[in-house]
């Protein structure tokens, strides 16, 4: 089975912060899940370049847009491989080979007769790269998301009559309470449709830096109508010589932040039934990562460096920490002081002394190998259905939920080796067999935790099963007692090592 995922394309206008990596993330670990699972996946993230707010950050720089968009989406190419993205494809919107697609399937909207030539007047944010009704509008005339005054502007545009699906857009979510997700996020796409829709800008008359209109040179399209269209485009040209939409079109899941929901949830939709195109089969929106209170911002300037991050805790703490202290799809806090308490307490205590201190008991008392015994049935019955409610969690996009339903089974584990001390059993000869039962159980729970765990932490869970003899990842293994005892275990380096607070 084919299975497609995206991120947002990112913003150029500036470089990469903790927000962008958070979806970054997520998407991945989706990837590398269903990879397991055995299916054929195709991931796409990039860069949006075209637009007023790039062509402003330019011209405060001095330099051409293109240049600034080339130098910000290489920082976005280098935060990918940085986190250990697992992506098939990384597009650029500057690519000629996306601006022809875009012309193509916006040309056959206005053949189809749902654009027209008007003129619009309303409160421009050049940030959002936005027009906001004064519904949206926040202490006067202040823009919703980045708390800037707003002013009112006309320009002539063509037009994209949205308002035409009304009635199409809701029927789509009376059919499909899933279309999308959470809950929370369905009310507030559903609730923007049923306010009533009006007609939205297709195209931009004063700026010159995007795709050029074919119908009408004077003009280049609306930034959003561009990048939307990138999750279309790229399957056409993403692998050399093949066009894959037939194959992974639509999409499984579009992964976005709460901040471009009424483009993907209204925009979106509305632009894929004009062109004829299948729509997605869902869109998952996640919250904000907030620092005190506030989204983390490049305009506000209050972010956290996931690469400085990254280069003191290692990649997969990273990884961990965005995911499990907020739950995917709300708002939550995230802090410095919050992630060094989790570094040390949930990864180090919690998974990493696991492993060190079931590895040197086996090999203490069982010369480093894994004995051959009948799993502990209290361990058995901890992990039975595990696997399958990570796998359900999964299809239904619960990122933290499928880490936590993971996660308990390492606390469980540690519980039980305190409950057994098998230090104590060692010293009884009559425990022997006890003993093996224990050792065999914990290697064991080790392995097929680690195998679920393996999107969320790829590096630590990959060592780690190196070390217990068992490197195999496909979910099918992540059942307890899969495999049996006799693998030889090797010595393991600490995984999250301590860092001191100084040196972070």
């Amino acid at each position: 089975m084919s299975y497609y995922v995206t991120t947002p394309i990112y913003y150029v206008n500036a470089e990469p912060h903790l927000g962008h990596a958070y979806t970054t993330i997520a998407a991945d670990v989706v990837a590398r899940h269903m990879r397991q699972r055995g299916e054929d996946v195709f991931f796409l993230t990039g860069t949006d370049e075209h637009g007023e707010p790039v062509a402003q950050a330019a011209e405060r720089e001095g330099v051409g847009p293109r240049e600034l968009a080339d130098r910000n989406s290489e920082r976005f190419r280098e935060l990918v491989a940085r986190l250990g993205i697992t992506n098939d494809f990384f597009i650029r919107t500057s690519d000629p080979r996306h601006v022809a697609r875009v012309q193509e399937v916006l040309q056959s909207v206005y053949d189809r007769g749902y654009v027209y030539k008007g003129v619009y007047e309303g409160y421009y944010c050049p940030r959002c790269a936005d027009f906001k009704t004064d519904a949206e509008l926040v202490d006067g005339n202040k823009c919703p998301i980045h708390l800037i005054v707003l002013e009112r502007e006309q320009e002539e545009n063509y037009f994209f009559k949205l308002s035409e699906f009304q009635e199409p857009l809701e029927r789509l979510y009376a059919e499909r309470p899933d279309f999308v997700l959470p809950d929370i996020r369905f009310n507030e796409a559903y609730s923007l449709v049923k306010q009533g829709l009006q007609d939205v800008s297709l195209t931009r008359a004063r700026l010159r830096w995007g795709v050029p209109v074919p119908w009408d040179e004077e003009h280049v399209f609306y930034v959003w109508f561009d990048a939307l269209l990138n999750y279309y485009t790229a399957l056409a040209f993403a692998r050399e010589g093949e066009d894959l939409t037939a194959k992974f079109w639509p999409a499984n899941v579009h992964l976005i932040g709460k901040d471009i929901l009424k483009f993907h949830t209204v925009f979106w939709p509305a632009l894929l039934m004009a062109a004829g195109i299948e729509l997605p089969k869902r869109i998952y929106i996640h919250g904000y990562l907030l620092m005190d209170e506030h989204k983390m911002s490049k305009s506000l300037g209050n972010v956290i460096d996931p690469f400085e991050v990254s280069d003191v805790f290692g990649v997969d703490a990273l990884r961990y920490y965005v995911l499990a202290a907020v739950n995917f799809g709300y708002d939550g806090n995230v802090s410095t002081e919050d992630f060094e308490v989790r570094y040390r307490s949930e990864l180090g205590n919690e998974y990493g002394n696991l492993a060190g201190r079931t590895l040197a008991m086996i090999a203490r008392y069982r010369d480093g190998v894994v004995p051959e015994a009948d799993p502990p049935a209290e361990l058995s019955a901890l992990f039975d259905g595990a696997p399958e409610q990570v796998r359900a969690h999964f299809d239904s996009v619960e990122v933290t939920v499928a880490l936590q339903e993971a996660w308990q089974l390492v606390r469980a584990l540690n519980r039980y080796v305190q409950e057994q001390a098998p230090w104590q059993l060692a010293k009884d000869p009559s425990a022997s067999d006890r003993l093996d039962s224990i050792l065999y159980g914990l290697a064991e729970g080790l392995r097929a935790v680690s195998v679920l765990l393996h999107p969320f932490l790829p590096d630590s869970s990959t060592r780690l099963l190196a070390a217990l003899g068992r490197e195999e990842l496909s979910f099918e293994t992540a059942i307890f007692g899969h495999v049996g005892g006799g693998a030889r275990v090797e010595e393991l380096e600490p995984l999250f090592p301590r860092v001191e607070r100084a040196e972070a």
